[in-house]
């Protein structure tokens, strides 16, 4: 009992200090991808270039099943950075047009490369307004940035 009590101190400790990325996600996000009606998915685009999303805002509806396609038709690799966003919604998996899908409960950033497209499947779950950019050094700063909205 000692042992057990132990180890988990140790893990509160940790947690406090480097963080727990998994605390502020979405806790029951697997039974609301197990509940939701995915045939009713919407499917949203967006497209990445040298040095924009367009479009660079959307809207999203709380509950409702997305596929959101992220295309890459520009010439670098770019990232679809959104951490808070992440946190806010119940992700089912990404899928690539052409090596597979990655289940996960969440993520922190997509890397898409040149030509290349990732799906990802998800149901938003908190309301709020959330950044979007792409991460790498000066894309943000050309423009690549955007906003999300959940409502």
């Amino acid at each position: 009992m000692n042992l057990i009590r132990g180890v988990m101190a140790s893990m509160v400790m940790v947690c406090g200090l480097i963080g727990c990325a998994y605390v502020d996600y979405v806790k029951d996000a697997a039974q609301r991808v197990k509940a939701a009606d995915w045939s009713k998915m919407e499917t949203v685009s967006i497209n990445q270039t040298e040095f924009a999303f367009s479009p660079n805002e959307f809207v999203f509806r709380v509950g409702m099943p997305y596929k959101l396609e992220i295309i890459n038709k520009g010439t670098t690799k770019h990232y679809f950075t959104a951490e808070e966003f992440f946190k806010a919604i119940a992700t089912r998996k990404v899928q690539s047009n052409t090596d597979g899908e990655i289940k996960a409960p969440y993520f922190t950033a997509l890397e898409v490369f040149p030509g290349r497209s990732l799906e990802l499947y998800f149901i938003p779950a908190k309301k709020g307004s959330y950044n979007l950019r792409c991460t790498i050094e000066g894309h943000a700063e050309k423009g690549m940035v955007g906003r999300i909205v959940i409502e």
